[in-house]
């Protein structure tokens, strides 16, 4: 018997080591509730083993506040929710036992779970992270919290890692960590060093500008720290997402889809996704009616069907930190499944959506929002995937090919020479691969496209066109996709620079 579990033990940490992923990558969430948040952090959850979460933080935003309990009135600092709403004492808090609710259904799947990749953490360790923040008003950043303090001592470690601080809500507790930071050092001889050790760690990404503090605050007073601000690629991940992703796209986010490969069937912490027409009302938030089925039809951002999906507008705050082989961590303007970033012409260190488009070969014109829902069927796969690790066995589910290239990722090559790509793929649950290469166009600076012979196999090449200029860069992206049950991808990038 003791020989049985231990060739047991074997196989299954073959089968983890298969999975294996850096975890490395530190990161706080701050959220402000809001029901797409749920969405969110329930996804999230089933890729915690993909990086490192040092805290998660209740926040406030221009859409959701607690209020003081003193009836003291407030007036929202940006012009879309002071139309809405005027003047609030509250609005539409969802509480601060939410993120705990679903940590408490993710105990219940993690034995399942964690079978399928290591670096998962518990349920106990998540529970030590949370912390309440600002929450009592939009923008609220006039005292420490436990939250700021998190943050601030976080920053003020000793590790020289980077930290990514995602904000789902406002950027307020954020905010407020660094004023904590500068109240402290200000005037001291250690500030300079201070600051730059905190400028050189954090790195915020923010969806949209959910409150006045980053532009008030932060981006006036520590102008080092770096800032990926997505405006507006998140919009096929929010709500009018039916407007936004092409047809063909579509079904991977529609009811059928989501009610059998990951709300219904799959354990009680996929239960817990908010959907069209799925009965469930978030405490706190009146406005939360997408889950009566009577007001699917002609709703605000469309007419939908039962089970649909609803929103997840922050999923790209951590599918960024996502390591598939695409390289956006290097560089936010490789792209990838958080969306694609360029580096702003004016302030370094922010990297911005706006001006950044990729063709849509569904349209055949560029689009703003094609750079982060070129993506969706790849990552609804993948989505559907971890839901399945939550009920089933390792053999009994599918995971994503492992890919490595033989060739240099990084080649320089002159005009009119023949560049050749190999690259290799192995999958642990021994399924078959495909091959492609291609060309991420809107990434090069060569401004011309080219031909890739052998596009569909393990080794393919490519000849450097002769109106390539010195320092031109042509990016190739190879995917493999494997034929298990959904069919997962990953990625390698080659960039050719020209000499």
């Amino acid at each position: 018997m003791k020989l049985f579990l231990f060739l047991i033990a074997i196989v299954m940490v073959g089968n983890v080591a298969a999975q294996q992923k850096s975890s490395t990558l530190r990161t706080i969430v701050t959220t402000d509730g809001e029901i797409d948040d749920v969405d969110s952090f329930i996804r999230m959850l089933l890729y915690a083993n993909e990086f490192t979460i040092e805290g998660l933080v209740y926040s406030s935003s221009m859409w959701h506040y607690k209020g003081d309990g003193k009836g003291t009135t407030f007036v929202s600092e940006m012009e879309m929710t002071k139309k809405m709403y005027g003047e609030k004492t509250d609005l539409r808090w969802p509480g601060t036992q939410w993120m705990q609710a679903l940590i408490d259904a993710y105990e219940k799947v993690y034995p399942k779970l964690s079978t399928h990749a290591t670096g998962y953490p518990t349920a106990t360790t998540l529970r030590s992270l949370i912390k309440v923040g600002n929450i009592d008003f939009e923008g609220e950043m006039a005292k420490d919290t436990e939250g700021s303090d998190w943050i601030k001592q976080k920053l003020l470690d000793n590790s020289s890692e980077p930290i990514y601080l995602q904000a789902w809500g406002g950027t307020n507790t954020i905010a407020r960590a660094l004023k904590s930071i500068e109240d402290t050092y200000l005037h001291t001889r250690q500030w300079s060093s201070i600051q730059k050790k905190v400028s050189d760690k954090a790195i915020i990404y923010t969806i949209m500008d959910q409150d006045a503090t980053y532009k008030k605050y932060v981006e006036v007073n520590w102008p080092g720290v770096k800032v990926y601000y997505n405006a507006g690629q998140f919009g096929c991940l929010a709500y009018p997402w039916q407007k936004i992703v092409p047809k063909d796209l579509l079904p991977y986010l529609e009811g059928k889809f989501m009610r059998e490969n990951i709300i219904l069937n799959h354990g009680p912490l996929t239960n817990m996704y908010y959907s069209y027409g799925d009965g469930q009302q978030q405490p706190g938030d009146d406005e939360h009616i997408h889950g009566d089925s009577s007001k699917m039809k002609n709703a605000q951002w469309g007419s939908f069907n039962q089970y649909d999906f609803l929103s997840e507008g922050d999923s790209p705050a951590f599918l960024h930190l996502i390591d598939v082989g695409l390289g956006g961590l290097e560089n936010p303007n490789y792209g990838g499944w958080g969306g694609r970033l360029q580096q702003s012409k004016v302030t370094h260190g922010r990297w911005e959506d706006a001006g950044v488009k990729d063709f849509n070969p569904y349209t055949g014109q560029l689009d703003s929002s094609y750079p982060q829902s070129r993506w969706i069927d790849v990552m609804q796969n993948d989505f559907a995937a971890r839901a399945d690790w939550c009920v089933q066995d390792y053999n009994n589910a599918n995971h994503a090919p492992v890919v490595s290239l033989v060739t240099k990722s990084r080649i320089t090559a002159k005009p009119g020479s023949v560049v050749t790509l190999t690259g290799l793929a192995k999958d642990p649950d021994g399924h078959e691969v495909t091959f492609t290469w291609w060309q991420y166009h809107e990434v090069d600076t060569y401004t011309g496209k080219i031909s890739i012979s052998g596009g569909n196999s393990k080794s393919a090449s490519v000849t450097v066109p002769t109106d390539a200029k010195a320092g031109d860069d042509i990016h190739i992206v190879l995917e493999v996709t494997d034929k298990g049950i959904p069919q997962l991808a990953r990625y390698q990038r080659v960039v050719i620079t020209v000499k």
